[in-house]
């Protein structure tokens, strides 16, 4: 047969599979993870997430000396953000699979932007707390749409290493949106950092938009709009899992800054940062553990990580205590989330994907909020200490809960 008449059996059978199969996407041809359509998507969820952690540490100071709001109120109107993306999490998925990404991802990060607007003119807790809601609303919708993109974009074999290093741009715009934040209010003003808000969130949107989305055909149409549907129950051992750790999550986050200030560490903030070099540290390597020896490894590890740092934190009350365990814990948590997300959506075909992945969020947020809870009533009737100390415990019990149920339920749906 001549050079240039010969028949090219890799492309017949991309071919015949794309003809033949009932599959949701066209097969990658681009093997590398850091290929166009994966760099602007982590670009515009960076600017996404830097948009949003600006507000973090400088809204509730808006709220309670502009508006003269008791600290209380200003924790239920900081939460309504997270109780709405709770909210809208398992819908989100259901349209996802069924609608397609495309539309739903642009049409969200574009009102979630706009948002940003709102809080120009809300001159009173009452609208402040709605435009929170809608806010969380959004947010919701834009954080579970682009994980369920992501793993659509990047190849099979390179899952674990893609959502890792997609996770860093979430990351990176947790260190760095306070900061960007606090800089743009020292010289701007509320205003100002409203509205740099909204214009980084408009550049989200415009590299968002240059992406080019894989052909999306939905095979789950046949798929009745039902509770039960709404939700995948593939994934459900692995979101009860990842609810029992992000409980541990939940409560660092949210006393870690006052537990630095009882034990007289100067720039306690500073444990932010350190944890957040753990997190990226962790994301450049566990993902190609996880591709290559599966989750069993890397998650006894990460949690054996947490198990040790909770009870340095809570009993070292030294700088090199307080900031070393921010690197373990850093690590440690850093890895969580890619490996469950990795294993979630190694089991799901791709038109559940949305569904498994808004499974996952939903149940993260609840570990968070639970964490959360359960943190300040210990503290309240003990100590901070104590209740890292108890995380520690929650730790062991993710671990525990992994190896018993999760490892074993991931082994036999991934081997089919």
């Amino acid at each position: 047969m001549k050079k240039g008449y010969g028949l090219d059996v890799r492309k017949c059978t991309i071919l015949f599979c794309i003809l033949t199969e009932k599959r949701t996407f066209v097969p990658v041809m681009n093997q590398k993870v850091w290929n166009k359509d994966f760099t602007l998507l982590a670009s515009s969820n960076f600017l996404m997430c830097c948009a949003y952690y600006s507000l973090v540490s400088t809204l509730p100071v808006y709220i309670s000396q502009n508006l003269h709001t008791p600290d209380s109120i200003v924790g239920i109107t900081m939460a309504a953000y997270t109780i709405a993306a709770v909210l809208i999490r398992p819908f989100t998925g259901f349209g996802l699979d069924r609608l397609g990404r495309k539309t739903i991802f642009l049409t969200a990060l574009l009102l979630y932007g706009s948002i940003f607007a709102g809080y120009l003119f809300a001159f009173t807790i009452l609208f402040i707390l709605v435009v929170r809601f809608l806010h969380g609303f959004t947010w919701g919708v834009t954080t579970t749409a682009n994980s369920t993109i992501a793993v659509d974009i990047i190849p099979r074999h390179k899952r674990g290493e893609g959502i890792g290093y997609f996770g860093i741009s979430t990351t990176l715009g947790m260190a760095l949106g306070p900061v960007v934040g606090s800089f743009i209010y020292q010289h701007l003003g509320y205003s100002g950092m409203f509205l740099a808000g909204l214009s980084i969130s408009m550049v989200s949107f415009g590299l968002a938009s240059m992406i080019h989305y894989p052909r999306y055909h939905s095979s789950s149409q046949h798929i009745a709009f039902r509770w039960d549907n709404l939700f995948e129950m593939k994934v459900i051992l692995p979101a009860i899992n990842l609810l029992i750790i992000m409980m541990t999550y939940g409560g660092l986050v949210s006393f870690i800054a006052l537990y630095g200030h009882e034990i007289g560490i100067v720039k306690a903030s500073g444990f932010f940062l350190v944890y957040a070099a753990g997190i990226i540290l962790s994301r450049f390597t566990s993902g190609k553990v996880m591709d290559r020896q599966g989750p069993r490894k890397i998650i006894i590890f990460c949690l054996s990580l947490l198990i040790i740092g909770f009870p340095l934190l809570a009993m070292v009350k030294t700088d090199a205590g307080y900031f070393g365990s921010a690197i373990i814990l850093g690590f440690g948590n850093g890895v969580i989330w890619p490996t469950f997300q990795t294993m979630a959506n190694n089991i799901v075909p791709p038109g559940r994907r949305g569904a498994a992945n808004s499974t996952l969020f939903t149940l993260l947020d609840l570990g968070m909020g639970l964490g959360m809870i359960l943190t300040g009533f210990i503290s309240q009737v003990s100590s901070i200490g104590a209740a890292f100390l108890v995380c520690s415990g929650i730790a062991t019990v993710g671990l525990l809960f992994f190896l018993r149920f999760t490892l074993k339920c991931y082994l036999i749906l991934a081997a089919k």
